[in-house]
């Protein structure tokens, strides 16, 4: 891989004799990986159903590699959302914050959603998860992924930080920041990134990611934890990072990672070319690189930040207004056609409408008026005509054993593919709607119209031979 000169001198002048390895590593093939979906199956039931040749990813307990000959991308179980393709380093930052269910998440920049799906099954359908992306584009496969994942108590916003700090207060027990950086250890998984690399000045990124963090040190709670990470070799953009970040908020430290073989202690000496404090290197050392020529995996950078101190700022309270009758009606008829129980009780949550549109909100939340959201916790799906349409997103987080009539295909059924493709199939039963599966596990909806199922799976997600 013929790499940028500028970033061979710089690198050759940071690493020197581990330069060479580092070098050597971009002839090598990259690593692939998967991160099976634990909030639909378990890491045991996956090993033994998928197909693929999968070692463990030894800092993600549900991360696997995968060989690029088994093109998991193209087996019916990714269409059911059982596992999530990414890159295996970074698993890391995903994995290093300790997450609990019920905890409130926020991922700051979190398109296309790997960092998020992973958040999303350590919560384990308990907490809230606030995913956000500033670009409108990027937020549309943020949205199907977390859909495809089965996420329920998911928020999507298209936002700027300091408006959702405006909003949020101190509202957030974690905050996983994955910066916008100059992606230097991204070069061997994605070579435009080569290309691109000297219009993505290292001093630009620099001051997006000094504000990123001010604004989300604002929407941290007292005691709570942030992990900012990078795919980048920058110094400016890690260590330096956090070390002006340090001197700015010094009610913050870095809290220790737990270390994985291959993983290395950060470099201090690379964060400033003035002498910093003895304090300030040993807190530099508790951050964490991960480098191509140690593990199997790109470049990454990680810090874990506590926040130890600070006043604790209210969010903007939500004023719950009531559904309109016909709505609540319309949805009651389907939820009693099709759903075994109340959906409100699969999540902790409380159901909303935005216009025709219908969803469990999650409790707890304060008030979104003014932001740009995209998705508003579960999206139940839309009213038409007097009749409520279920949602994609609702097939997705059921269970088939919620759902009082389903069609499952096994792997190997040629209607399988012809369902994904959008076809009608030729089917008997009872009139209504169907959750359509492969095995057990929900891919869309189906509706069973005199001896046929119309397929009513999205175009979008339809697939492409």
């Amino acid at each position: 891989m013929a790499l940028p000169p500028l970033f061979k001198e710089r690198m050759q002048h940071l690493l020197g004799n581990e330069a060479q390895a580092f070098f050597q590593s971009y002839e090598q093939p990259r690593h692939y990986g998967l991160r099976i979906n634990t909030l639909k199956w378990t890491v045991e039931e996956a090993l033994q159903a998928l197909p693929f040749h999968l070692e463990p990813v030894p800092w993600a307990k549900e991360g696997f590699y995968f060989h690029e000959a088994d093109r998991p991308a193209k087996h019916p179980y990714y269409h059911a959302g059982l596992y999530y393709i990414q890159e295996p380093s970074a698993m890391a930052p995903g994995a290093m914050i300790p997450i609990e269910p019920g905890d409130k998440v926020l991922d700051l920049c979190a398109a296309p959603g790997g960092k998020s799906t992973q958040i999303a099954a350590r919560l384990k359908g308990k907490g809230v998860l606030v995913s956000n992306d500033i670009s409108a584009e990027r937020v549309k496969p943020l949205v199907k992924n977390l859909e495809l994942f089965g996420v329920r108590n998911g928020i999507v916003t298209n936002e700027t930080p300091e408006r959702l700090a405006a909003a949020f207060g101190t509202y957030f027990d974690k905050i996983v920041i994955d910066a916008p950086c100059s992606g230097e250890g991204m070069f061997r998984k994605n070579p435009e990134m080569v290309k691109s690399w000297e219009t993505h000045h290292i001093e630009m990124c620099t001051v997006m990611q000094r504000d990123i963090l001010d604004q989300a040190a604002r929407m941290l709670k007292p005691g709570g934890l942030m992990l900012y990470s990078t795919c980048t070799f920058a110094p400016e953009e890690n260590e330096g990072q956090i070390a002006q970040f340090l001197s700015r908020h010094p009610h913050f430290e870095v809290e220790e990672i737990s270390m994985v073989p291959g993983f290395q202690l950060g470099r201090p000496e690379w964060a400033s070319e003035e002498e910093l404090s003895e304090s300030m290197k040993q807190k530099l050392r508790r951050t964490v690189r991960l480098w191509p020529h140690h593990v199997r995996g790109e470049g990454h950078f990680l810090a874990l930040l506590r926040k130890t101190d600070g006043e604790e700022k209210p969010c903007r309270e939500e004023q719950a207004a009531p559904l309109p009758e016909r709505t609540l009606q319309n949805f009651r008829e389907f939820e009693r056609e099709v759903c075994l129980k109340p959906l409100e009780e699969m999540l902790e949550g409380r159901l909303v409408t935005f216009k025709q549109h219908l969803y469990v909100k999650p409790e707890g939340l304060p008030s979104l008026q003014g932001l740009k959201v995209v998705k508003s916790g579960w999206y139940l799906g839309e009213l038409k005509k007097n009749r409520f349409e279920p949602s994609q997103a609702l097939a997705m987080g059921l269970d088939s054993r919620d759902v009082a009539q389903t069609v499952s295909f096994s792997v190997e059924d040629e209607a399988l593919l012809r369902y994904l493709k959008g076809e009608t199939l030729n089917i008997q039963g009872e009139k209504g709607w169907k959750l359509v599966c492969v095995d057990r596990f929900p891919l869309g909806w189906g509706k069973q119209l005199h001896g046929i199922l119309k397929n009513a799976y999205p175009p979008a997600w339809r697939w492409l031979a």
